[in-house]
């Protein structure tokens, strides 16, 4: 399959946001219509004008069929190094295990080295568990245990 990738833009939102809410646990808690909810157009201009968040669409041809969001984050552990986080991995349905996730990842792999990051993280929702094969079968190790706090 012949995919491209690129930083996404306001004109990419729909289909961005269709992504996102078009799966089990996505339906649940995105909200999808039209006109777009005013808080996706302000997510996605203060990604935009963050020089550490990059918002990367996978494009089939001109049509969005991916998405994922990088997050570049300096620490002072591991002597100050700096890592990147991937959020938001969905793929249009039309393409589901025709590779472009894993092209997704791959891409993501490198453009954190490009940064000069010393790892790279993400988190999978625990009713996910083919997700969590898939990411291993590119490499990621369940290494931590992750927790969070709804606020």
């Amino acid at each position: 399959m012949d995919i491209h990738f690129r930083l996404a833009t306001e004109g990419d939102l729909d289909s961005i946001v269709y992504m996102l809410a078009d799966d089990v646990l996505g339906s649940k808690r995105e909200k999808y219509e039209q006109p777009l909810p005013e808080s996706y157009i302000k997510a996605f201009h203060s990604i935009k004008s963050d020089p550490n968040n990059e918002l990367i669409v996978a494009c089939k041809e001109e049509t969005v069929v991916g998405v994922q969001q990088l997050t570049f984050t300096p620490y002072l552990t591991h002597q100050g190094g700096w890592r990147a986080t991937i959020e938001g991995v969905r793929t249009a349905a039309s393409v589901r295990g025709q590779g472009v996730g894993s092209e997704l990842i791959k891409w993501a792999i490198n453009r954190a080295k490009q940064r000069g990051c010393h790892v790279i993280q993400l988190t999978t929702d625990k009713e996910r568990p083919d997700a969590l094969r898939f990411y291993e079968r590119l490499g990621f190790e369940a290494t931590h245990e992750g927790l969070k706090l709804k606020l």
